[in-house]
């Protein structure tokens, strides 16, 4: 299915089924496969960082989350079909990684997160084969050895968590140095989700779009301007690139 343009951005619009469906055909493709996600944050960012901008739109998939993308595509006369936030769909993407016998390695969070998030995810999901975790803190000389492990561990799904965008960055500086990988997801704070570092809101919040409210309420001096100056920010850009259209 051919991306939609979201404004300045290329976004695939799809549900879980079809992603899963799509990662069957990068199983058999020739180069890795990289999978972002876009929220109302990342776009304002994307507004400022022209080679973080560069870099979603070359990604293999880039993903809806969140409500400020669900009526950002609204107001270009598109749908979205589902909330695609990687706190909900990498869980989905490792049991395929489990069913499918994909090796996998967690990189990113600060010390001991990887650690936990794998104890916990190999409770949960029966089958998973979660062969090497690594923090997000690491030098130039310790990135190589960090390549050279998921080579040599014959990595096939990599699962990244270091923050918008320097996680996105990353994965687009090194994708070309592995030699097994089939996938590539960039999923933020996933790791400290997993790992239980963060909490879920209810579920009336998720359903209803309220997740970042929630997370508000949780994080107040780390988030205040990342959602109460950035989603008018977020409307802001829209507005104008539609104009501009």
């Amino acid at each position: 299915m051919p991306k939609i343009d979201f404004y300045n951005v290329k976004m695939d619009l799809l549900n879980t089924e079809e992603i899963l469906q799509t990662f069957e055909t990068f199983l058999g493709a020739d180069s890795p496969k990289s999978v972002f996600f876009i929220n109302a944050h990342c776009f304002n960012i994307a507004q400022k960082n022209k080679k973080y901008r560069d870099v979603i739109n070359s990604a293999s998939l880039l993903l809806n989350d969140g409500i400020g993308i669900k009526i950002g595509t609204a107001m270009l006369g598109e749908k979205v079909k589902e909330n695609m936030n990687g706190t909900d769909f990498i869980p989905e993407a490792l049991e395929f990684a489990a069913q499918k016998k994909l090796n996998v390695y967690f990189l990113g969070a600060g010390k001991g997160v990887a650690e936990e998030a794998k104890t916990k995810i190999e409770k949960k999901i029966s089958g998973i084969d979660i062969v090497g975790v690594h923090d997000g803190y690491f030098d130039e000389a310790e990135e190589a050895k960090i390549v050279d492990e998921i080579n040599d561990k014959q990595v096939d799904l990599l699962i990244v968590g270091m923050g918008v965008p320097k996680q996105e960055l990353w994965v687009a500086k090194n994708i070309d140095r592995f030699k097994t990988l089939k996938i590539c997801i960039a999923g933020g704070a996933i790791l400290d989700f997993m790992a239980g570092r963060f909490k879920r809101a209810p579920l009336f919040m998720q359903n209803n779009g309220l997740e970042w409210l929630f997370r508000l309420s949780n994080e107040p001096s780390r988030l205040f301007k990342r959602y109460a100056v950035g989603i008018p920010v977020f409307f802001y850009y829209a507005l104008k690139l539609k104009g501009k259209k």
